[in-house]
């Protein structure tokens, strides 16, 4: 695993005080190169990538990321090493999301999460908001939600998929998404986003 390991973490593979912060991704088809490390290879990937959580290889509009960004790759070879580690879906899929608006990569790693952990409402529910608010799909927001709700979410996220056809809907999805960030206590950053977020929305309407 050493070799590995200094791979992951030297100056020449993740350059942190490159210029400008030009950071590499992980090569494809890691997870076929762990040599039976898979889960301490994930480990090190994700302390690594909780130091760029913001980071945005290619911004193409104001906090908006061109799909297919760092985050993501690392994200997903994560999440490939070690299907079952929990909190690269449930925390890096909303910094895909919230931070730095890379719709498809954070698309593609809610998928994931919500196929690895079925019965974790707070995933589902963090996943019905993106399709919502990004993906602009309310019915599968809405399937998300009933999914969340049947695995030990709030009672009443039955009745709001049932109004994610209306503004006000998508609205109350999103304060309630903030207010669960605000109790589990998640990344100010992202707390900060995502109010930023619902300031737009309220001003849309």
């Amino acid at each position: 695993m050493s070799l590995l390991v200094i791979a992951f973490t030297s100056k020449s593979y993740l350059d942190v005080s490159a210029t400008p912060r030009q950071l590499i991704p992980p090569p494809p088809m890691i997870d076929r190169m762990d040599f039976g490390y898979s889960e301490a290879i994930a480990d090190i990937m994700w302390i690594r990538t909780l130091q760029d959580f913001d980071y945005c290889d290619q911004e193409i509009a104001e906090r908006v990321c061109k799909n297919n960004s760092w985050l993501f790759k690392m994200l997903d070879a994560i999440t490939d090493l070690s299907p079952k580690f929990r909190m690269p879906y449930a925390a890096g899929a909303l910094a895909l999301t919230i931070i730095i608006t890379d719709i498809d990569g954070a698309t593609a790693i809610f998928d994931k999460g919500v196929r690895a952990f079925p019965n974790d409402w707070p995933i589902s529910y963090r996943a019905a908001y993106h399709y919502m608010y990004e993906v602009k799909d309310n019915k599968r927001a809405a399937e998300l939600l009933i999914q969340a709700g049947k695995n030990g979410a709030p009672p009443w996220v039955f009745t709001l998929a049932g109004r994610l056809y209306s503004d006000a809907g998508n609205l109350e999805l999103a304060e309630s998404v903030l207010q669960d960030m605000i109790q589990t206590k998640q990344d100010p950053v992202l707390i900060k986003r995502l109010q930023d977020k619902i300031q737009s929305l309220k001003k849309n309407q």
